[in-house]
């Protein structure tokens, strides 16, 4: 009994804290998130406040905590895709992979609030781009690593002072923040469309636009 009583509540507890990012992500997408408050997303999970802030201290860490779990997904996501595939359509496409597998995945790296700006409002939120940048910077050199180990001589050593490897760190680094400033781009315009052009649009065609701009 005593073993069964603390897994049914780490189980209630896994639910609630699933059913408060579902609503979250529901209502962000339905009313926007400025408009979305704390007592609306407990109401929408069917708990109350309290219930809410033993889970997270404001609905902005609620979206900075589910950032933080998918950014590994996410590399992981850019790592399998084809070898051929150029790094930003890597990017693209992983992100609309995940789209299709996890339906929260748009509102939060494409349409999510405040912590994917150049300003988070807390110190807890400061590195939440840099940590994104970085994994896809990270994603984009081992996808480009072949055609560094095959290239031209580089240092003595061919360690990591080598010209090529030089020149593909710099190009992931560079690829991978203008790729999350296209997902940052979609954001911006989607929180400023009207309700109605929220609901008929199709998101993975507006992706693939703003990639193609940037291309």
């Amino acid at each position: 009994m005593n073993e069964a009583g603390p897994g049914r509540r780490e189980q209630n507890k896994r639910r609630t804290h699933h059913a408060l990012e579902e609503a979250a992500t529901r209502l962000f997408r339905e009313q926007g998130y400025e408009a979305t408050t704390v007592r609306d997303i407990a109401q929408a999970a069917g708990v109350g406040e309290r219930t809410f802030f033993r889970y997270f201290p404001s609905k902005e860490s609620l979206i900075v905590q589910q950032v933080r779990d998918i950014i590994p997904l996410l590399a992981e996501e850019i790592s399998a895709r084809p070898a051929a595939e150029p790094p930003l359509a890597a990017l693209r496409e992983a992100v609309l992979e995940l789209s299709r597998r996890y339906d929260t995945v748009p509102a939060i790296l494409l349409v999510g609030p405040q912590p994917l700006t150049p300003h988070p409002t807390s110190r807890g939120d400061r590195f939440l781009l840099f940590d994104l940048e970085e994994a896809v910077a990270a994603a984009f050199l081992a996808r480009l690593a072949p055609a560094v180990d095959g290239g031209a001589d580089g240092g003595p050593d061919g360690g990591p002072d080598s010209a090529p490897e030089a020149a593909a760190v710099l190009r992931a680094a560079v690829l991978s923040r203008a790729g999350v400033g296209v997902l940052r781009a979609i954001r911006l315009t989607y929180n400023r469309m009207s309700l109605a052009q929220r609901e008929s649009l199709d998101l993975a065609a507006f992706a693939c636009q703003a990639f193609a701009e940037l291309e």
